[in-house]
C-alpha cells in the first residue's frame, strides 16, 4: 500500500477529499461525475451518471427529480452505490450506502445557484416520463419562461437533493501486473471506520 499520512489514511472523508481535490486541479473533465446506481422494485438495478454538488462528513450530495426513475426507486429502496473513475490517475473510489433527502432549505439555497434556464429546465421537463419529442420539450419551456418572466424561478415541489450516507468506502489504485491496490473502509456499528486492504 502507498505511503500516507496516518490522518488521512485513517479516515476516508480525508481520503476522499485529498483524492477529490487532486482530480480538480489537474483539470479532469467534469471530475465530480459518478455513476449512481439503483435498484428497482423488480428487484432490478440501474445505473446512471449524476454530479456530486457537495460532500462532508455527512456524505455525498446530489439533486435530481424526485419523481423520476431513480427518484421513485430512492423512495422504495434508500440502499445505493456510487462509483467515481478518474482515469488520468488511475484511481477510482466505490461508496455503498444509504440515501435520504437533504432539506427543503437546503435544496432551495442550491437550486437558487443553478443557471436561470436550469431552473425553468426542471419545471418544463417531467423527467422519465414519456414525450413526444424535442418540440414538446421546447414548448414547456417557452410556456415556463413566460410564466416566469418577471420573477425569480422557484424550485419545484418535486426537485430536491438526496445525500448518500456511506457504510462502506473502497478507493482503488491502477499498480503494474494489476496488483492494483485496493483500501476498503467499512462503518462499524460503534460509528468508527474499519480499515482492510484486499486483493484485487
Amino acid at each position: 500500500m502507498s505511503k500516507s499520512s496516518p490522518s488521512v489514511a485513517s479516515d476516508p472523508y480525508k481520503r476522499f477529499a485529498s483524492w477529490y481535490r487532486e482530480a480538480e486541479r489537474r483539470g479532469i473533465p467534469l471530475h465530480n461525475t459518478m455513476t449512481l446506481a439503483t435498484v428497482g422494485a423488480n428487484k432490478r438495478p440501474s445505473a446512471r451518471m449524476v454530479l456530486l454538488k457537495e460532500y462532508d462528513a455527512l456524505g455525498f450530495t446530489f439533486y435530481t427529480n424526485y419523481e423520476s426513475r431513480k427518484g421513485m426507486e430512492l423512495e422504495k429502496n434508500p440502499h445505493v452505490a456510487l462509483v467515481f473513475w478518474w482515469q488520468p490517475l488511475h484511481r477510482q473510489i466505490r461508496i455503498e450506502g444509504k440515501v435520504k433527502r437533504v432539506s427543503d432549505e437546503e435544496s432551495d439555497v442550491y437550486f437558487a445557484t443553478r443557471p436561470r434556464g436550469y431552473r425553468i429546465g426542471a419545471w418544463a421537463s417531467r423527467q422519465s416520463r414519456p414525450v413526444s419529442g424535442s418540440r414538446a420539450l421546447a414548448k414547456a419551456f417557452l410556456k415556463y419562461t413566460a410564466k416566469f418572466k418577471r420573477r425569480p424561478v422557484p424550485r419545484p415541489s418535486s426537485w430536491g437533493g438526496y445525500r448518500v450516507s456511506p457504510s462502506r468506502i473502497e478507493f482503488w489504485t491502477h499498480r503494474a501486473n494489476r496488483l492494483h491496490e485496493r483500501v476498503e473502509y467499512r462503518l462499524e456499528k460503534s460509528g468508527k471506520w474499519k480499515m482492510r486492504c484486499l486483493a484485487p
